[in-house]
């Protein structure tokens, strides 16, 4: 006589089918509570009173001095290309010679930082101080480019 394993169904005890998520439970509470103390102590607050302005705003100006490096690193000056030995002379001759007037800087992505910085020291030394750095706003960019 051979005997299998499921001849005796006297002594087999009922199998449970349900989940015991006590534990679970447990531990979600205690993350919980880990959490809701963490949660203050790592945000940092510093409590600054900051002055307030009186200055104007300052007007934009009519026709802003747009110099931009282009990818091949050639200048341009508005929509006319310059030379970058030229690039003081024909500043000069755009602004009338104001050192005073903000040149806006617009420049590849892919021109390297360094040939940038060259073209801002030729800016310093032709005697212009108050560059300002063009980009695009990430709201307003074009699909497919990054600001």
């Amino acid at each position: 006589m051979a005997g299998g394993i499921r001849d005796r169904d006297d002594d087999d005890l009922e199998e449970a089918h349900e989940i015991n998520v006590t534990p679970f439970i447990d531990v979600m509470l205690v993350l919980l509570i880990i959490f809701m103390v963490a949660a203050p102590i790592s945000t940092v607050d510093v409590a600054v009173d900051l002055p307030t302005s009186n200055a104007a705003p300052q007007q934009r100006p009519q026709e802003p001095v747009y110099v931009s490096v282009q990818q091949d690193l050639t200048l341009m000056l508005g929509n006319k290309p310059v030379a970058q030995t030229a690039l003081a002379a024909t500043l000069d001759a755009r602004t009338g010679g104001d050192k005073e007037q903000r040149i806006f800087l617009r420049a590849d992505q892919a021109v390297p930082y360094g040939d940038l910085m060259q073209v801002m020291n030729r800016l310093r030394d032709a005697g212009y101080l108050k560059v300002a750095l063009v980009g695009l706003d990430a709201a307003t960019a074009p699909q497919g480019t990054s600001p």
